[in-house]
């Protein structure tokens, strides 16, 4: 078991879904008439908050088939799309929102964000660089641009996003955590302890985190330190139903309690 391989979990769990919901006139008690794509609609945004995505996207088509000029529409079934892992859905969603609305700041991140998810670095960074234009102000395009940076190894420029990101939002978890990444990635290990401790105190439910910071204290000769974050981070896993990084932290807590020595 190699236990020099930080982790950069995939998980969209920062996705902007679009609230906005449009006020229609309720009928008369004895009026049954169908829905309009605004009910539709609206329901869906409720089915959204309440994380039934996939009768969320029953919602949007419906409201879709009545009217099919609604970039909202689009992006919110690309979000419930994205949510359930189906990119290529998520992104012909995000795609049409901006040939409806080529302003759309947030369709322009969720899609870069999907870019990244599947490898299209250089798309993601287009995108996010687009949607930074509209809106500079929002810091996790910020995060997700790093996020491609960091992966095509552009570290310097990474950095530069996630404290972007962190200077205008310094509550920003996630920036904190992806920065910690990429300073484990440079081996810089006392910087990266001090990010993955920041993005634990303000999200104590980060598993990726604890996660990680296992691993960084292991590489700074600390493996007591280690081996409880290991075992926070699995039994956080396990609270989330992450079973596939449940197995992953048994096999780095394993090989971490081998390697320990022996009293």
């Amino acid at each position: 078991m190699v236990l020099t391989q930080f982790f950069r979990f995939l998980w969209p769990t920062w996705l902007v879904m679009l609230v906005l919901m449009t006020p229609w006139p309720r009928p008369a008690l004895s009026q049954t008439p169908p829905k309009t794509a605004v009910q539709w609609y609206n329901q869906g945004v409720d089915k959204l908050s309440d994380k039934k995505y996939q009768e969320a996207i029953k919602d949007f088509n419906e409201s879709i088939n009545l009217n099919d000029q609604d970039a909202d529409a689009f992006y919110n079934r690309g979000y419930a799309y994205h949510i359930l892992g189906d990119y290529d859905k998520a992104l012909a969603d995000y795609d049409q929102a901006l040939r409806l609305n080529p302003k759309f700041a947030y369709a322009l991140g969720n899609r870069c964000y999907a870019y990244y998810l599947t490898k299209q670095y250089d798309k993601a960074i287009n995108d996010c660089s687009a949607a930074i234009k509209l809106n500079n102000k929002y810091a996790d395009f910020y995060v997700y641009r790093g996020n491609a940076q960091d992966d095509l190894n552009k570290r310097k420029l990474a950095l530069a996003d996630y404290q972007e990101a962190i200077k205008i939002n310094p509550k920003n978890a996630n920036a904190f955590y992806n920065r910690a990444l990429t300073y484990s990635r440079l081996k810089d290990y006392n910087k990266a302890l001090a990010d993955y401790s920041k993005s634990i105190a303000l999200n104590p439910q980060l598993a990726d985190a604890y996660f990680n910071r296992g691993l960084t204290y292991y590489q700074l000769k600390n493996p007591k330190k280690a081996i409880a974050d290991i075992q926070k981070a699995q039994e956080l896993f396990k609270s989330q139903g992450k079973d596939n990084l449940v197995q992953k932290s048994k096999e780095v807590l394993k090989a971490m309690q081998d390697k320990a020595p022996r009293p």
